[in-house]
């Protein structure tokens, strides 16, 4: 989608990375784990993982995640797969619902940020 539409799912500014709105999908553009929210999720986080690591980062660089999501009795779900990857890193969180996304079959979004550090103490 990103040709197709124009917007980049990654963007690097110096050591500073925000990688927007990503959505359950794979390769093709189809939904990956309908009706899943700890899928979906995890789908999210693994094209967030292969964007930051294209950007010369990784995940133990994310310093703030937003999870969004149509349905926020869902948030545990999504808590529960956002945990493997950002367990290390401790970003700060933003839990929130919307009515709905684009594609009604995606229950949920992730964005991130992250800063990528010479020094690897943790902070």
């Amino acid at each position: 989608m990103e040709e197709i539409v124009g917007f980049s799912r990654a963007v690097r500014v110096g050591p500073y990375i925000s990688v927007g709105g990503t959505a359950p999908v794979d390769a093709e553009g189809k939904t990956v784990g309908v009706g899943d929210v700890f899928a979906q999720t995890t789908q999210c986080f693994e094209i967030i993982k292969a964007a930051l690591e294209q950007a010369g980062s990784g995940i133990h660089d994310i310093v703030r995640t937003r999870v969004i999501l149509t349905d926020i009795e869902n948030w545990k779900d999504a808590i529960e797969a956002r945990k493997r990857y950002c367990l290390e890193a401790r970003p700060v969180d933003t839990i929130m619902a919307v009515t709905r996304f684009v594609n009604p079959e995606w229950l949920v979004e992730i964005e991130v940020d992250a800063v990528v550090s010479g020094d690897t103490a943790a902070s």
